[in-house]
């Protein structure tokens, strides 16, 4: 009897042996079977371009188009841009935090020791310093100029909106052949020397909005855009046919200034001509249209603005033959 109740506990003590082990080696043979299981959570991560260097930039942001990017009319208060070297800030105005040890007092100059030059003033500083240059891009914006810095002679694009500028000077310039935009948004701007502008071979955009200006200089023939809304120039501030000669513009915005005449005659490239908001009241009817060749289609003037203007346009019919469309204005 005792012989059977030993063999009973032993083949109970193997049963529950055998079971144990089982378990583990099930589970390794579940491993075995699939070897991938562990990194499901990380087959859809693309760890190759993890890394965002300086070079992957140039795909993103196009900086030729800064001033796009930023909408200013919406910032409050408005933003400093570029400004890399801060305004020093008034010691008196800094709260005294308290010292542990005395400072020791500086000791007053000899006269025989060097002496200092005196402080270049603001204008004459390089633009790099004032503001933030970025390949052949300068960008002054808000930077309280009240001059336009010296530029370097490989600048292409120029941005010093916002800022309290009263001149441009033809000296401001010289040299720059590789300008092609300057944007002198919402400055103090009364007036330009005739020659601020011509001599730039490159310039395509000229930004001159929310001025002061009661003239226009001369425009280099290279120009493409021309924006000086929101001015004062009246039309005796216009050059007798300006804009004749530049067979390159295709955008001339003169709104909200104190014109009494359409500025003709106007280039054939001519695609864009905003004039609202003047003092105009009458046209002639080869303003756009040549009166003697009534075969004459001029496809690409599309966009006539002239609304705003005491004008009343249906009372020269035959000035429009040759548009693709009709201008915007009361008739």
């Amino acid at each position: 009897g005792c012989r059977m109740r030993t063999l009973a506990w032993l083949g109970i003590a193997s049963l529950c042996l055998g079971a144990a082990w089982a378990v583990p080696a099930k589970e390794e043979k579940r491993k075995a079977g699939n070897p991938k299981a562990d990194l499901a959570l990380y087959e859809n991560l693309d760890l190759d371009n993890y890394d965002l260097t300086l070079d992957n930039y140039g795909e993103i942001l196009d900086l030729n188009n800064y001033e796009e990017l930023y909408d200013y009319g919406d910032l409050a208060p408005k933003v400093e841009v570029g400004t890399l070297a801060p305004r020093p800030k008034d010691p008196m105005a800094l709260p005294n935090l308290g010292t542990t040890a005395e400072t020791p007092k500086l000791q007053p100059p000899t006269t025989a020791g060097p002496v200092r030059p005196a402080p270049i003033p603001v204008q004459f500083l390089p633009s790099c310093l004032l503001c933030l240059c970025i390949s052949t891009s300068v960008y002054c914006d808000d930077a309280d100029l009240e001059h336009i810095p010296p530029l370097p002679p490989e600048t292409t694009y120029l941005y010093a909106r916002f800022n309290r500028i009263g001149a441009i000077r033809a000296s401001d310039f010289t040299g720059l052949k590789k300008l092609k935009r300057i944007d002198l948004t919402s400055n103090f701007i009364s007036w330009a020397d005739a020659d601020a502008f011509r001599l730039l071979p490159s310039l395509q955009e000229l930004i001159l909005p929310e001025n002061r200006l009661t003239a226009l200089p001369e425009l280099p023939r290279s120009i493409v855009r021309l924006d000086a809304r929101l001015n004062r120039i009246p039309s005796t501030g216009l050059r007798p046919e300006a804009f004749r000669d530049l067979k390159q513009l295709q955008f001339l915005h003169l709104s909200d200034n104190q014109l009494d005449y359409i500025p003709a005659p106007l280039p054939e490239s001519l695609r864009s001509l905003h004039l609202q908001n003047n003092n105009i009241q009458t046209m002639h009817e080869d303003t756009f249209c040549n009166s003697q060749d009534h075969s004459q289609i001029r496809r690409a003037l599309e966009d006539i603005r002239l609304d705003g203007n005491p004008i009343n346009l249906s009372l020269f019919p035959n000035a429009y033959f040759c548009l693709p469309r009709l201008p915007t204005g009361h008739f």
